[in-house]
């Protein structure tokens, strides 16, 4: 009876200890889990919403860049060309209309600087003397300044070039030394002369030179090599002089870059259209499309991350109505839009094309197409000369009225739109920053009653519009990326909140568990004592 009441004892006190760690641990995961698995849950979609979001805007971004990579490689719209590339080259100004050129350039002469030599000396390092020389172009006077700092042939050469009046100086070493080379620009009115105004004579007057009495025959500073003088054209039979051998306002459109004369030859001025690339471009736009459009879908469809997303429908919705968007701004009935070029949305919201109806229109007017992809701008008033770049103004016409040039003492003024304008310059005026027209700039050359303004964005302008509307401080998908960032921040905030709950958890646990080990502790010393006295009975009894 007394060994099984000991054995009794015994078995109820067998677990001397508890494997506390693992106990807590298991606990306290029980206790998180459904919240784990929640917050694990969220975070997993909310990443997957802004990626998806980020590819979105990519996706429309990629889509503008890459159109405006074609467009700026010249091949999509009309290029001047000349008959003979050896005298005369050309180029196309952006956002020109060149259909239907045709003129002729002869080159009498092109554009020069003055350029001047000097005696060689041993070396860059050499004394020039001490004093003061006088450089003077046109109406412009400069001190160039010789101290014991700078008295040397390459700190005569810097101190020119510092001067700030466009003449360059350079050091040319050969067998003979190092001389001074001093240039200025192209241009008779550009010239210039360098005259000594203290120093000691036999010095800094070896770098000397004044048109007005110098003697090729009795040279005593720099040496005249070249002479200073405009380039002389004859456009259309018109004689033009031009300071530079490179200019964009003679033709209307067309950069001229003159590099030989040749007296007498006429070089013809035309122009070719790349029909075949515009109708590739506009066949390769759609396909484009559609490939951007299914990404959108799969963003938007029944298991897509951001079918709920307003803003990604609002871009859906934008660039559904492409097609009707009206491209350019012509007033002679031509096609303004991708629909009435043969581009049409069907009803799964992709596009396709007909080709024959572009064909048709490319046939009976494919300067409208062209200018579909080109960002355009024009006057209809060459005294009305716009300054900004091409892509920088809403698309639309603009009414300009009552412009003045600016006269010595005022500015120019123009009304725009019936609005104020801006002064920008002694010669230009600039839309009001709160204006439709924001960005517009224009130099009023004379006086103009009313002019009219055109500005064509063009298929990427178009582009560019929807992207900078949905993506600006208070754009939707702004909205969508500022409200995905909060969720996951907030989703942050919970891990951290549900973090600190389970350690405070485990901490308890890990102090109750604590006192129950002490607990055992304890019943184990009592289990001991008692085993003791039941070998004492039962050695007693059995006796």
């Amino acid at each position: 009876m007394v060994t099984s009441v000991g054995s009794s004892i015994l078995t109820a006190l067998g677990a001397s200890s508890i494997d506390t760690s693992s106990l807590v641990d298991q606990l306290a995961t029980a206790a998180i889990a459904n919240k784990t698995k929640a917050l694990t849950a969220r975070e997993t979609a909310n990443t997957a919403k802004i990626s998806d979001l980020a590819n979105a805007v990519n996706s429309i971004t990629t889509f503008s860049s890459s159109l405006s990579s074609l467009i700026s490689g010249g091949s999509l719209f009309t290029q001047p060309t000349s008959s003979n590339s050896s005298i005369v080259n050309v180029s196309a100004v952006a956002g020109s209309r060149l259909s239907g050129l045709s003129s002729t350039i002869k080159v009498e002469r092109i554009a020069s600087a003055q350029t001047l030599t000097a005696a060689a000396l041993p070396g860059a390092a050499s004394p020039v003397g001490l004093g003061t020389m006088e450089l003077t172009v046109g109406d412009k006077t400069k001190t160039i300044t010789i101290t014991s700092a700078n008295n040397s042939l390459a700190g005569l050469a810097q101190a020119i070039k510092d001067s700030g009046l466009g003449v360059s100086a350079s050091i040319v070493t050969d067998s003979t030394g190092a001389r001074l080379v001093v240039k200025g620009a192209t241009g008779e009115a550009n010239a210039f002369s360098l005259k000594v105004t203290s120093g000691t004579a036999g010095e800094l007057d070896r770098f000397a030179f004044d048109p007005a009495t110098y003697d090729p025959d009795a040279v005593t500073g720099l040496t005249l090599q070249q002479e200073a003088q405009d380039a002389q054209i004859i456009v259309d039979g018109v004689t033009v002089n031009k300071a530079s051998n490179s200019f964009s306002d003679v033709i209307p459109g067309v950069k001229i870059d003159l590099v030989s004369a040749s007296p007498g030859t006429t070089v013809s001025i035309g122009s070719s259209q790349p029909v075949d690339s515009i109708k590739q471009a506009v066949s390769d736009f759609v396909a484009a499309y559609n490939e951007m459009k299914a990404t959108l879908t799969s963003m938007t469809g029944t298991e897509g991350s951001l079918r709920s997303d307003a803003g990604i429908r609002a871009l859906v919705t934008k660039l559904g109505a492409l097609t009707s968007t009206r491209l350019t701004y012509s007033s002679d009935g031509s096609p303004t839009t991708l629909a009435e070029i043969g581009v049409s949305t069907n009803r799964d919201g992709t596009l396709s094309l007909d080709s024959a109806k572009l064909s048709s229109v490319m046939a009976s007017n494919p300067a409208a197409v062209e200018a579909m992809f080109n960002p355009g701008q024009r006057s209809d008033n060459p005294l009305i000369q716009i300054t900004n770049a091409v892509g920088q103004v809403k698309g639309g016409v603009y009414t300009v009225t009552n412009a003045t040039p600016g006269v010595a003492g005022t500015t120019a003024q123009a009304t725009l739109d019936g609005g104020y304008t801006l002064p920008l310059g002694a010669t230009g005026v600039q839309a009001s920053f709160t204006s439709a027209a924001a960005g517009l700039a224009f130099d009023v050359l004379g006086p103009v009653a009313s002019a009219t303004i055109t500005i064509d964005l063009g298929l990427q302008g178009a582009l560019d519009a929807i992207k900078n509307e949905l993506t600006a401080s208070s754009g939707q998908l702004t909205a969508s990326q500022t409200r995905l960032d909060n969720e996951k921040k907030s989703i942050a905030d919970d891990k951290d909140k549900l973090a600190a709950r389970d350690t405070a958890y485990r901490a308890q646990l890990t102090a109750q568990y604590t006192r129950m080990q002490g607990a055992l502790s304890a019943f184990s010393s009592t289990q001991s004592y008692l085993s003791q006295q039941i070998k004492l009975w039962t050695n007693d009894s059995s006796s």
